[in-house]
């Protein structure tokens, strides 16, 4: 397992990180601890989750479910210094939580604070937004998203303002470090910009959706992230298990996330299927496992900083984790970049 820097911190984290999203609904609090033991005897050292966590489905009910599973963790095990630990501060909408206020000044420190509490620790490696109050083009909305509405001044003026809250954090030795999530890259060079000009912490990472089947960050954030040290987090690097194969030909094993979610969100498309089919060729053309092909590929890629994945089965963790195994030869990552070209953006 290789390890990482985290932007321009001290801190290092596995080129693999446990996602956790599915601890609570589709996974039980033991499934959840089972992982965790598994993924740190592999060699990973990096758990990310959230403060809304879990989904599939979010609701009020099972809100801040998932951090009380690490916590639980935490507690039995008494290993939280072989842990990076990340979790995210949800954003305004969110109407489950804090009413679906905006990310604050205010909203900082009463968020980090239950976050602690649910985590069973005192401090928190890494401190993500999970998306920015003006909104954001992920999840499918780069299709008709339209800035054209945000308010300038109030952006940047809330930036420095969660700054300074932030920073008080860090002194206070609740946070190490500071993320962002679903960012763009003028949203993320204003954040560094701010942390310039008025102090706070620096953006060490940016969490967003990145796999075959979606490469936005592929150009100007790709360029943020070379220039300025802010490696990407990517989630969903298996298209919510589309590229694992398992969804080809209208199947839907049961258990599965389409069972819960039938779209996909939005990614349940007849170019999706036809993507996947050209990437599967390529695996089974080489001896590859799909899944670890496809992790495989995103560790390869220059600006990333780790590849979160998650499972619902240690038979799924275990394939996961073999990824480390696996080296692309040059033939298949021209392959893979052949494949891209004519599958393009296909959800």
């Amino acid at each position: 397992m290789r390890m990482k820097p985290l932007g321009r911190t001290k801190i290092e984290v596995s080129e693999l990180c446990l996602g956790s999203m599915t601890w609570g609904t589709q996974n039980t609090a033991e499934e959840g601890h089972d992982q965790i033991d598994r993924a740190l005897d592999a060699g990973i050292n990096f758990i990310d989750t959230a403060e809304m966590y879990p989904v599939n489905p979010i609701s009020k009910e099972t809100v801040g479910r998932t951090e009380r599973i690490i916590g639980l963790w935490f507690e039995r095990a008494s290993r939280r210094s072989d842990v990076v630990l990340a979790t995210k501060h949800s954003g305004s909408g969110m109407g489950y939580v804090r009413e679906g206020a905006p990310i604050s000044a205010t909203s900082i420190p009463e968020t980090i604070e239950g976050s602690l509490r649910r985590l069973k620790t005192d401090y928190i490696d890494l401190y993500q937004f999970h998306w920015p109050n003006r909104g954001s083009y992920m999840f499918r909305q780069n299709w008709t998203y339209d800035p054209s509405s945000q308010n300038r001044a109030e952006t940047l003026d809330n930036m420095e303002e969660c700054l300074e809250a932030l920073q008080k954090e860090v002194k206070r030795g609740t946070i190490r470090a500071f993320g962002l999530s679903n960012e763009s890259a003028w949203g993320t060079t204003q954040w560094l910009a701010a942390a310039e000009r008025k102090g706070g912490p620096r953006v060490a990472s940016v969490q967003n959706e990145y796999s075959l089947l979606c490469r936005l960050y592929d150009t100007d954030m790709a360029e943020m992230s070379m220039n300025e040290d802010v490696g990407l987090l990517a989630f969903s690097p298996l298209a919510t298990g589309l590229l694992t194969g398992k969804y080809q030909g209208k199947k839907i094993p049961k258990k599965s996330r389409m069972t819960l979610s039938p779209e996909m969100g939005g990614r349940r498309t007849d170019r999706a299927f036809k993507a996947v089919d050209a990437y599967l060729k390529i695996a089974k053309k080489h001896g590859l496992d799909p899944t670890q092909m496809a992790l495989a590929w995103c560790c390869t890629r220059p600006f990333m900083g780790s590849v979160i994945f998650g499972a619902t089965t240690m038979a799924q963790l275990d394939v996961a984790l073999g990824t480390v195994d696996v080296t692309l030869s040059d033939e298949v990552l021209k392959e893979i970049d052949a494949a891209h070209r004519l599958h393009p953006m296909p959800y």
